[in-house]
């Protein structure tokens, strides 16, 4: 039951992501174009997201686990750190620069496009360096 459900939430995820083009590079560049040829749809996109999401989110919390898990994962780290910086740093770098961010890099990749592409694999390159500098440190 939880893969079925976990498929669900994909495919709604992931036709979200389509509909609202957040799968095209140009439509994520000009929106962070504040200063250029700005697009400002995709913010109403978000402020939806944060409309159904943050009540939701409040009334969940407070229940003692989620119904198809055995407990809530929320991280305890509120440190903020270099590795954390510099994570930030390089994911705004790859959105800005690239024009997607994981999630719906993922997605693109069914559009056969060279610039997905490179980006996913870019993406996953980078998390097996974290992983290897992680462990070298």
């Amino acid at each position: 039951m939880n893969k079925l459900i976990s498929l669900l939430a994909g495919i709604i995820f992931g036709t979200g992501l389509v509909i609202s083009e957040m799968i095209n590079p140009k439509k994520v560049l000009s929106f962070l174009d504040v200063f250029g040829n700005w697009d400002p749809s995709l913010a109403f996109v978000m402020i939806g997201a944060l409309i159904i999401s943050s009540p939701l989110f409040h009334l969940i919390k407070n229940n003692k686990k989620p119904l198809l898990a055995d407990s809530f994962n929320y991280s305890k780290n509120k440190d903020i750190n270099k590795r954390l910086i510099i994570g930030a740093a390089l994911f705004g770098a790859g959105w800005g620069l690239g024009g997607l961010c994981p999630g719906p890099a993922i997605s693109s990749i069914a559009l056969l496009n060279i610039n997905s592409i490179t980006f996913v694999v870019a993406m996953f390159i980078g998390f097996y360096l974290v992983k290897f500098f992680k462990l070298s440190s």
